[in-house]
């Protein structure tokens, strides 16, 4: 653990929110479960359920979306995507969700169906991106929507430009929130942040927290969506290989700096990726002053 605590600044803490995914098995709904229960005394602002491209996990979605709010307190918003999808199938999928309660949408256009790398194709009767998408959820209701957003641009955007463009497209079609693809070097969301004002975007720009659950596997997934990962993070976690204890300390301790560096530029609002894990989005947040101290036992993989 650093020896000296993060700085938060500001008179009131930031706000966080939290994204879950459906679980794929017993005991992963049982770990699902017991990180809803960890994590629900930190009072998020809201929290999410993925939803696999061409509803691939349409009803686990919608079974953790309905416990949740059945059960929770928590705000709880769905997230909707329209590959794959029919402008009527999504729009029953939207009815079934809404009659369990949600007025929230993180709305995606999802991964190709072939896979991340694949070209995508749109439905021919389907929403043809995210901005059409976002259009047609406020045809269908008065929903708050989310919107997701690329700090280091989306791997399918020409450039940087382009991607910007599609996000104003979001937002001119009533997105009020943009919540991004996680990333590490906070020069390069400032950047992102200022090309984003310059273009008009006035809505909210959530950075997405990615604790480190295994380096490894998050150097594979980074290097598929076009995120990139410090080289120093390799020296930082080199001597505790053997030790999971340490593991988790030091990505605790990169999450609790990324979030106050972000806190001393001015940003307000935090969206931390999970990944159905408590222990280390617990062990960031109390070495940010937000928690009390917790056991990091099991806490990366």
């Amino acid at each position: 653990m650093t020896e000296t605590a993060p700085a938060i600044t500001g008179t009131k803490p930031p706000r966080i929110s939290f994204e879950f995914f459906p679980p794929k098995s017993p005991d992963m709904a049982d770990q699902l479960w017991q990180t809803v229960h960890a994590l629900q005394p930190l009072a998020p602002d809201f929290v999410s359920v993925t939803y696999g491209a061409g509803g691939t996990t349409r009803e686990p979605t919608l079974d953790t979306v309905r416990r949740l709010i059945a059960e929770t307190p928590m705000a709880t918003a769905a997230h909707l995507t329209c590959v794959g999808a029919t402008r009527d199938e999504v729009r029953a999928v939207v009815d079934e969700f809404k009659a369990v309660g949600v007025r929230h949408f993180v709305a995606l256009r999802g991964d190709p169906q072939g896979g991340v790398g694949t070209r995508y194709e749109p439905h021919p009767g389907g929403f043809e991106n995210a901005a059409a998408l976002v259009r047609g959820l406020r045809d269908m209701g008065d929903f708050e929507v989310s919107v997701s957003a690329y700090p280091e641009k989306h791997p399918e955007s020409a450039d940087a430009g382009a991607d910007i463009d599609m996000l104003k497209r979001k937002v001119d079609a009533g997105a009020t929130r943009a919540l991004t693809q996680f990333f590490f070097d906070n020069d390069i969301f400032e950047r992102y942040l200022e090309q984003v004002r310059a273009a008009g975007i006035t809505i909210p720009i959530v950075p997405g927290i990615m604790p480190i659950q295994n380096l490894t596997q998050l150097k594979r997934f980074a290097g598929m969506c076009g995120a990139s990962v410090p080289e120093a993070f390799d020296l930082r976690f080199q001597s505790t290989e053997a030790n999971p204890e340490a593991r988790a300390s030091v990505a605790a301790d990169i999450a609790a700096e990324q979030i106050a560096d972000l806190s001393q530029r001015g940003i307000e609002e935090f969206h931390i990726y999970t990944m159905n894990r408590a222990p280390l989005t617990l062990a960031t947040l109390s070495r940010l002053g937000l928690y009390g101290a917790r056991d990091l036992s099991g806490a990366a993989a």
